[in-house]
């Protein structure tokens, strides 16, 4: 542990983290839940525990089994693999190459089931142990949940009435279902609101990734009558793969091609995008660059999907992926044009860090977040403006362009978060409770 750490056990919630097992690939939740377990159960306090909730309620599980639980998972996802090796990355490889022959815009994804039966099974006795009772909780412990889940739940957090001992801290990414709830299924803000609700009624503090959170956050519990609610701003560092610095792929050295990494889902704004690309490709025909889209299908993405799967003029010039190891996500990213960040709202924008880390010039939304995480690093242009997109995506096309070399002089200001100085802030937080 760093310096300032917790001198008390830690009950690291994982809950989010074993259900897991059934996603191809992780999101940036996933990466800072794991990289906060390994954290805490693997370098933390003597007597730090998990916790799972499982069928008869919470549970206690030791620091071993949840990271063997931890392995598995990664294993699944492809994480100790060589690009190479991702049969996912080498499929877009090729359709990098050649266009689909018929049909919408090309879909790589990751085929077969491999090992989800076995990690099926492994959720389900994460969810049918008998585990230890919360009553064996470490005295004076702090318990920590990384990824505000089941916390809507009050069930869940019950067992922490009869142990006033224990410190509850939470990590709140973002309070966007109550601040654009049209981006958001009908039920997350009720669901979001009762979270946050539990959050601020039981937290001993709050942990957040930006300012602009941590001010709604702070408003949130003001309203909730805890204007005194302790919060640690923690910027959350791009995971240890994105720094590597591994030459680029050179079947990418000549590719042009830009990339935008998300869930398909209305706030990450791909409709934008799209668009732009069919009027790219009716002006510029052959020339149009690759986008790559990377993440998958979400919610109220009807218009997207009509448009990826019915749109003949965006077919040889979209492909679409899911399922991409974060070794091969890395690689695509450092022989892009550019990342493409076209979000309407963030909580911090983890993927930018990401592509910022790899060495990838970024074309933004010019929001909160972004401006705030990133200063002047970036290309910034409105979420609104199609035109503006174009001609950045079309400034962007050529390897050597000025506009591009501009782009990459940017980069340099791109302000560093290391790993190390997060969890320093978070232990040095919880250690002051």
């Amino acid at each position: 542990m760093t310096s300032g750490a917790p001198a008390r056990p830690v009950v690291y919630d994982v809950t989010r983290l074993v259900t897991r097992a059934l996603n191809p690939t992780p999101n940036g939740i996933d990466r800072v839940d794991f990289a906060l377990a390994r954290h805490f159960l693997d370098q933390g306090p003597a007597g730090s525990v998990a916790l799972a909730c499982a069928a008869l309620g919470p549970r206690l599980a030791s620091a071993e089994e949840a990271l063997r639980t931890l392995v598995d998972i990664e294993t699944y996802w492809n994480e100790f693999l060589d690009p190479r090796e991702d049969a996912v990355f080498e499929e877009l490889v090729a359709a990098l190459d050649q266009p689909p022959a018929r049909g919408g815009a090309a879909r790589v994804s990751r085929r077969g089931w491999g090992v989800v039966p076995e990690n099926w099974r492994a959720m389900r006795r994460w969810a049918f142990r008998l585990g230890r009772p919360m009553s064996e909780a470490p005295q004076g412990a702090i318990y920590v949940n990384a990824s505000q889940f089941p916390v809507d739940k009050d069930w869940h957090l019950r067992w922490l009435d009869a142990r006033p001992d224990v410190k509850p801290v939470f990590f709140v990414h973002d309070l966007l279902p109550l601040e654009t709830p049209e981006f958001f299924r009908p039920a997350e803000r009720d669901k979001h609101r009762a979270a946050m609700a539990n959050i601020t009624r039981r937290a001993a503090g709050v942990v957040v990734g930006s300012r602009a959170v941590a001010g709604r956050v702070a408003e949130f519990a003001r309203q909730q009558g805890r204007a005194d609610l302790p919060l640690c701003l923690a910027g959350l560092p791009a995971a240890p793969v994105f720094e590597t610095g591994a030459a680029i792929d050179p079947r990418l050295a000549d590719k042009a091609y830009f990339v935008l990494c998300g869930t398909i889902e209305p706030r990450k704004n791909h409709v934008l995008l799209l668009n732009v690309w069919r009027e790219l490709a009716e002006r510029e025909g052959a020339s149009t660059p690759k986008l790559v889209l990377v993440g998958k299908r979400g919610w109220h993405n009807e218009n997207v999907l009509d448009m990826l799967e019915r749109c003949a003029a965006l077919r040889p010039h979209v492909i679409e992926v899911s399922g991409l190891s974060t070794p091969a996500l890395r690689g695509l990213l450092a022989g892009a044009r550019a990342a493409l960040a076209p979000s309407f709202a963030e909580g911090f924008g983890l993927p930018v860090a990401e592509a910022a880390a790899c060495g990838a010039p970024i074309i933004a939304s010019d929001i909160e977040t972004f401006r705030e995480i990133a200063g002047e690093a970036l290309d910034y242009v409105d979420p609104l403006d199609g035109p503006g997109w174009r001609d950045a995506i079309i400034a962007y096309r050529d390897a050597d362009s000025p506009r591009r070399r501009e782009g990459l002089r940017r980069l340099a200001r791109f302000p560093r978060r290391d790993a190390e100085s997060f969890f320093r802030a978070i232990d040095n937080f919880l250690g002051g409770l």
